[in-house]
């Protein structure tokens, strides 16, 4: 059988984040862990073995091309391969695909619709809108989604641009909650880490109402529990929407 030849200053490596540097009119590349970059640079990861694929330098990654002894030294003043990989990883540039980029941009652009969706309502109908419905508008008043920004922060950008083409307001649903049975202790803690503010609670022979403000995101969790775990015993009722008004609420 035939030998398949890898020269000896090659190394193979797969699924791999790279960390790209050029210094010294050279480049240099490092091999890591996907996820693990950003947790390093937060310093959240602080075991650089979790990091690193492999401690080697190399001049490219894809094609398994280790750096020079040489070239590092005149580079960096250094061949320590694993001071040179921490230099690297904490000045160098984090390679992402375009595949990977628009993995990203797809799931930063949900990641904004479903905020949207979970924070406003259709004031004609007092409900919020589905999620696959807030996209189609985003992407009627073509909203630009930008990397660097978090999906709370365009949330707020995209609302007053969507308010343009469809109703739509920023709102807490109040509701009110009546549950009976020695489940009513165990629901009504459910039901509070679901609301942004509990306005009212009240007990009566076992029996507990209270009214709370939610997100109408959180509105079809709230049904589903008090209808389920109450076995249609429980009552949800929609009393009406106290609008946000801009600086009252932060997203």
């Amino acid at each position: 059988m035939s030998k398949i030849f890898t020269p000896t200053n090659q190394i193979r490596l797969t699924n791999v984040a790279v960390v790209r540097m050029k210094k010294g009119g050279k480049r240099f590349e490092i091999a890591c862990y996907r996820n693990k970059v950003v947790s390093w640079r937060n310093k959240i990861e602080t075991d650089i073995d979790e990091v690193l694929q492999t401690h080697t330098v190399f001049t490219n990654v894809s094609k398994g091309q280790v750096a020079k002894k040489e070239d590092l030294i005149k580079a960096f003043g250094k061949d320590d391969q694993t001071e040179v990989c921490k230099e690297i990883l904490a000045k160098g540039e984090l390679q992402v695909s375009d595949k990977e980029r628009q993995s990203q941009h797809d799931s930063l652009f949900k990641d904004i619709a479903t905020t949207v969706a979970d924070k406003c309502v259709n004031p004609e109908t007092k409900r919020p809108y589905p999620v696959s419905m807030i996209e189609k508008a985003m992407k009627d008043v073509h909203f630009s989604v930008k990397p660097n920004r978090n999906a709370k922060q365009q949330a707020l950008d995209v609302i007053p641009l969507l308010k343009s083409n469809m109703p739509l307001e920023r709102a807490q649903m109040r509701i009110k909650i009546t549950l009976s049975g020695k489940e009513a202790r165990r629901l009504q803690e459910k039901v509070a880490k679901l609301a942004t503010s509990t306005e009212s609670e009240h007990w009566e022979e076992g029996r507990l109402t209270m009214v709370c403000l939610i997100d109408p995101g959180h509105y079809r969790e709230v049904d589903e529990i008090v209808r389920s775990e109450t076995k249609g015993h429980g009552l949800l009722e929609l009393m009406n929407l106290k609008e946000v008004t801009e600086g009252e609420e932060t997203l």
